[in-house]
This record gives C-alpha cells, sequence and structure tokens, in this order.
C-alpha cells in the first residue's frame, strides 16, 4: 500500500518521478502527487484517483518526491494527498506507514502551525519544521522520527534541494545512479535507472544529495557502510509486451515459471526438508493467496511425507505464539516479502528464538531480510494485485519439499514439469474460448460457490479469492462435506457451483456433492480429468498425479480475469486492494 519515489540528479525530476510512480501503481492507490523544487520554490501537484496519462507542467528542476496515497487518516481528497508542506514552505514530506501517536503529537503543535489536512503525515511536516530551525535535515529527520509509535517511512526534500529518508517497518530501497540517486517503495520501481541498489534496514536513516547517497543509524546517528546489491532482473520483466493487462500476462507466464522452480530450486527444497527434519515444531504462515499455499502444504505434508505442520493465517499468528520455543520452525509464504501482517508475527517469533525461513518472490524485502534462511521464488515481478504466478511457485517449493523429505525430489521434477505442459495446453485459444464462455455465465451471478475436499479445499478458498477481487462477484469457497451444513440453503435455480474433482481419493465425494447441489437447481462447472453426468459444464483438467492441483487453478484465475473485462473493471487494480499490505 502507497508508494514513494524520489530523485535527485540532472534529469528532469517531475517527469521521472511520475513514470517512478506508475511502476508502483499496483501497490495500490486512491490519490497521488508530487512535489519538486526549483528557485521559486516548492511546486506540488496533487490529485485523487489514478494517474493515467498525467503529465505535469514542464520545468528543469532535479530534486523532487512523489507518492501514490492509500488512505488510511482522512478520506480520498486533494488536502489529503502527499506530499505535505510545512507552513513556511521549507520542506515536502511523503510518508507510508501510520503515525499511532499522532494524535496527542498533533496537541502540541496546533497552536503554532496550521493544519490542512485529516493526515497522520501532516504532523511529521510540523514537527521538522521546527526542527530544522535547529539543527540540519539529518539530524532533524532523526530527532522527529524518534518520536513517532508505529511502522513507518518517511521520506522529506528540502528547498536546499536535498532528500533525506528513515524507516521502521515499510520498505525503500536506495538506487545509486551515475550522478543521480533515487528512492522508492520497491526495487522495481528503479529498474529502468539503475541497478544498484541498497535496501534500507529499519531503524536506518539515508541522506541523498547530488555528490552521493550516505546512510546512518537512526539510534545512534553514526554513519553505516550501506550492502549494495546488484540486481539482476530484465526490464521486460515489467513491460506488459504483447498482452492487455499484467494479470493475463502473469498468468501465461506460469509454464515458464513452474519449469524454472522444478529445475533450480531442488536444491533449496532439499536443504529445507532437513530444517523441517531437525525442528520440534513447523508452522506455515501466510495472508491471502499465501495462506492458501500455506493451507495446500499442510494436506500435501500429510499424504505424501506423512508429517504434521501447523497453518495459520498470519493475522492471527500473533495470538499463537505463546507456545512457540527455540526448536520451533516459522516458514514464512509472501509474495511481497513486505506484508505487516506476516512480518509483526515473524517478530515475535524471533524474540522466542525460533528459527525463520522465508519463501518470497521479493529480493531484498523485509521478511527476506528476517529471515534465517532464505528461498527467493523467482517468478519474475508481479504486478497485478491479484496474485497467479506468484501462488503458483509457492505451490511448486512446497511440492519439491514434500518429496525431499521422502527422499524422492526426482520425482516432484517430473510431476512439476508435467504440471507446466498441462498449464500451456490450458492457455490454448482453443481451451481459452471454453474457459471464457463459462466466465461469461458466471459473470451474470450475484453469487457463485466453490467446492472442494482435500487438497481441493484450499483450492476452492484460492478460486473463490480470485474471481472476487478482481470481479466483484460474491464468491464463497468451502470444503464440499461442508456445503449441507448451512450454505446448501442459499443454492437457487441456476446458482453457479464450481467443483473441483481431482482424479484422486476425493472424487466420488465431491461428485455427490455436485449431485445434491444439481438436484436443487445449482449450476455446475466441473474442473476435473473426468466428465461426470452431474456437470453442467466441464473443464477439462489432465491429471498429473499430486501436481494436479496446479493447472486446476488456472481456469479460476481465468474466469476472474475474464469477469472483469466483462464487467469493465480494470483486472490489474482491483478497488481498495493493494499488493503490499503495510498497515494494520
Amino acid at each position: 500500500m502507497c508508494g514513494i519515489f524520489g530523485y535527485v540528479g540532472k534529469e528532469r525530476a517531475a517527469d521521472l518521478i511520475l513514470e517512478g510512480l506508475k511502476t508502483l501503481e499496483y501497490r495500490g492507490y486512491d490519490s497521488w502527487g508530487v512535489a519538486i523544487i526549483d528557485e521559486h520554490g516548492f511546486k506540488v501537484s496533487k490529485q485523487t484517483g489514478k494517474i493515467g496519462g498525467a503529465s505535469l507542467p514542464p520545468t528543469k528542476t532535479k530534486v523532487g518526491i512523489g507518492h501514490t496515497r492509500w488512505a488510511t487518516h482522512g478520506g480520498v481528497t486533494v488536502e489529503n494527498s502527499h506530499p505535505h508542506l510545512a507552513c513556511n514552505n521549507s520542506l515536502a514530506i511523503v510518508h507510508n506507514g501510520i503515525v499511532e501517536n499522532f494524535r496527542e503529537l498533533k496537541k502540541d503543535l496546533t497552536s503554532t502551525h496550521k493544519f490542512v489536512s485529516e493526515t497522520d503525515t501532516e504532523v511529521i511536516a510540523h514537527l521538522l519544521e521546527d526542527e530544522l530551525k535547529k539543527a540540519p535535515l539529518r539530524e532533524a529527520l532523526q530527532l522527529v522520527f524518534k518520536k513517532l509509535e508505529g511502522l513507518n517511512a518517511v521520506a522529506v526534500v528540502t528547498k536546499d534541494r536535498k532528500i533525506a529518508v528513515a524507516k521502521n517497518g515499510s520498505p525503500l530501497v536506495l538506487g545509486l545512479g551515475k550522478d543521480e540517486y533515487f528512492v522508492a517503495s520497491d526495487a522495481t520501481a528503479l529498474l529502468p535507472h539503475t541497478r544498484k541498489v541498497i535496501f534500507l534496514e529499519d531503524n536506518q536513516l539515508a541522506t541523498l544529495e547530488n555528490h552521493g547517497v550516505k546512510v546512518f543509524d537512526l539510534a545512534s546517528g553514526k554513519e553505516i557502510e550501506p550492502l549494495v546489491t546488484e540486481l539482476d532482473w530484465q526490464i521486460n520483466d515489467n513491460s506488459l509486451g504483447e498482452y492487455q493487462h499484467y494479470m493475463l500476462k502473469e498468468i501465461n507466464e506460469q509454464p515458464r515459471v513452474i519449469r524454472n522452480i522444478a529445475t533450480n530450486l531442488f536444491t533449496q527444497a532439499e536443504e529445507l526438508s532437513e530444517i523441517i527434519k531437525k525442528a520440534r515444531g513447523t508452522f506455515f504462515i501466510g495472508s491471502g493467496t499465501a495462506f492458501h499455499a500455506c493451507m495446500t502444504g499442510a494436506y500435501l505434508f500429510s499424504k505424501i511425507a506423512k508429517k504434521h505442520v501447523n497453518t495459520t493465517v498470519a493475522s492471527e499468528f500473533n495470538y499463537l505464539v505463546d507456545f512457540l520455543t527455540s526448536e520451533s520452525l516459522v516458514i514464512a509464504f509472501s509474495q511481497s516479502g513486505e506484508t505487516i501482517d506476516v512480518i509483526e508475527p515473524l517478530n515475535r517469533a524471533k524474540k522466542k528464538g525460533s528459527q525463520i525461513v522465508a519463501v518470497v518472490n521479493s529480493l531484498g524485502s523485509t521478511i527476506y531480510r528476517m529471515a534465517d534462511y532464505k528461498i527467493l521464488l523467482g517468478a519474475g515481478p508481479e504486478l497485478a494485485v491479484a496474485s497467479t504466478k506468484a501462488f503458483v511457485a509457492k505451490l511448486c517449493l512446497i511440492l519439491l519439499t514434500t518429496y525431499a523429505l521422502i527422499g524422492k525430489v526426482k520425482e516432484a521434477q517430473d510431476l512439476l514439469l508435467s504440471a507446466s505442459d498441462e498449464v500451456e495446453r490450458l492457455l490454448e485459444e482453443g481451451n481459452l474460448k471454453k474457459i471464457k464462455a463459462v466466465a461469461d455465465i458466471l459473470e451474470k451471478s450475484e453469487h457463485i460457490y466453490v467446492i472442494g475436499r482435500g487438497v481441493s479445499y484450499p483450492l476452492s478458498l484460492e478460486a473463490a479469492l480470485k474471481i472476487k477481487e478482481v470481479s466483484y462477484v460474491h464468491t464463497e469457497g468451502m470444503a464440499g462435506g461442508e456445503l449441507k451444513h448451512g450454505t446448501i440453503a442459499l443454492v437457487d435455480r441456476g446458482t453457479p457451483c464450481l467443483v473441483f474433482a481431482p482424479n484422486d481419493e476425493t472424487y466420488q465425494a465431491t461428485v455427490s456433492n455436485a449431485t445434491e447441489i444439481r438436484s436443487r437447481g445449482g449450476l455446475i462447472i466441473g474442473i476435473s480429468p473426468k466428465n461426470s453426468p452431474s456437470f453442467d459444464h466441464w473443464i477439462e483438467v489432465r491429471d498429473v498425479g499430486e501436481a494436479s492441483i496446479i493447472p486446476m487453478v488456472v481456469p479460476a484465475q481465468l474466469f476472474g480475469y475474464f469477469m472483469a473485462l466483462k464487467k469493465g473493471y480494470d483486472p490489474d487494480k482491483p478497488r481498495n486492494l493493494a499488493k503490499a499490505v503495510t498497515v494494520k
């Protein structure tokens, strides 16, 4: 949520910042703004809504900051949009996070400062304004940041063309160019400009000026020698190429992602299996789509490796950490590596001395840096808010690890390669037409239900999430056996139900559930390797053994995508949602 982009250097800052903000749109936002400084002072442009084809007045200024805001304190208005200025126009500030004690801080400022917004951010601007009268920028930000409670990231630009940033929670990445320097909320925004980056750690502060970047410890003020990372990502990973939307592009990248993991991550899966064997209690945590991957892991570990793992949605794990010990293992799954609901319980687990494993798709992210053992999925940047290829990547890593536990990782590799072929087949034009035809039926529905049993139960939850988050059609996933314990009362004539019926021990029971729904007028869409008289529509997904869950999720991803298009919605940027959830 929210995005920061700042620049100091030799180019026209306004254009660079605006383009940088566009690369951060996937993080989710409802307003945006840019502040640049020239010989006449600050020029601030702010708007509500999306950036779209917006442009800024031409200017030669070479320093500035920009922001995409996801509203927390105060409504979606121009006044509440960032950047915010000090009363004396000495600085402009942008901010990600929440200042939990802003009301107490504001009480002491209202008599001497004029507030023009409802935000917690403006408090920081006025605190800095006062401190800058007594100290240089670095020291002033250091003093102010220590007063803030909560998880925050701040970037400030002053009228003397300097930028300073500080963080404790929300991500910030510094980019090092040739006589130019950047700050952004995500390294992907820096790819068009530089591959040399510094992932700022919590409780660190940095200054950016024409002659370079310096990093400091927030507590002591001492300068730190930062670790410079060279990114090996490709710029075209961020481009749409031939596709209309990132969601469709990322769905189509899944065969390549599966093959890559099968070929290149088996060694890490084997190492992870050894860590799991030594632990006394293994816990999978994640949020949203990542949690569904965790649930899938619990079923696969039980069935294949005969091993128990505990699975908890990350935001609830805070309340379950009391029984963790130094021998516990917590494996955190996250695409962004910045999800606050995962970071908070990991901090608590670390205090218990538990070992942390990160399974993420973002190099240098907070969760990645927190972990004792790190696994980078390597799925490439995922820019659509609704996760597709990162979910499949997690499933691949889990399957490899499960088979590694029983010394059969080669078998898992073969299964994954077969799954990749099947996903590729599903994405052929003829199959896409069938899937789109079903999506056209689903799009007219008010309610959709999804059922599955065993490992297909978490798949039903993921399918429901994919459909509702981009098409805004109420979709509910559940275990097939639970349908008759209440929800079947809502089934009316024509009510659609997606049924996941793989060729495993759940097939007969699942088809029986489908028959129950159909006898009450429900419309059954079967996703299965074999047809059934109980199916009104059948999407064939061929059997690839224990890896079948991977291709079976693809029709649901495509249903959501095609339904969103039919309704005229942007599948890449669903309303009220963000790629990286960085506030509680």
